[in-house]
C-alpha cells in the first residue's frame, strides 16, 4: 500500500518562499514523482517532476526558474521549493509518484495561499 503524506503549505505573501515536502511509504518501485496544483475553480495542473532515479527534473513553463523540485532517496521524500511566489500559484498542491507500471499514487493535498 502506497501512502503519500504531504506537508508544508501555508499562506505567504507575494514574493515569499515555501517548501513543500512529500514523503512516501510502501515498497513499489518509483518511476518518477512530481506535484500538480488545483486552483478553485480550474482542473488539476501539473506544475513539476522529477525521475526517481536518475534526478532528471521538468517543471511547467510558468514556474521555471521559481520553483524546484528535488527528492531524498533515502528519506523517500520529494520536495519542491517555491520562490517568489504569486497570487496565481495560489492552490492546493498534490504529490504524485508514478511506477514503472504506470500506476499513479496521490497525496491528500496542502493548501498553499499567496496573499498580494
Amino acid at each position: 500500500q502506497v501512502r503519500l503524506v504531504e506537508t508544508g503549505g501555508g499562506l505567504v505573501q507575494a514574493g515569499g518562499s515555501l517548501r513543500l515536502s512529500c514523503v512516501t511509504s510502501g515498497r513499489n518501485a518509483i518511476y518518477n514523482m512530481g506535484w500538480y496544483r488545483q486552483a478553485p475553480g480550474k482542473e488539476r495542473e501539473y506544475v513539476a517532476a522529477i525521475g526517481w532515479n536518475n534526478g532528471g527534473t521538468d517543471y511547467k513553463y510558468s514556474v521555471g526558474g521559481r520553483f524546484t523540485i528535488s527528492r531524498d532517496i533515502a528519506k523517500k521524500t520529494v520536495y519542491l521549493q517555491m520562490n517568489n511566489l504569486k497570487p496565481e500559484d495560489t492552490a492546493i498542491y498534490y504529490c504524485n509518484q508514478r511506477g514503472f507500471d504506470n500506476l499513479e499514487y496521490w497525496g491528500q493535498g496542502t493548501q498553499v495561499t499567496v496573499s498580494s
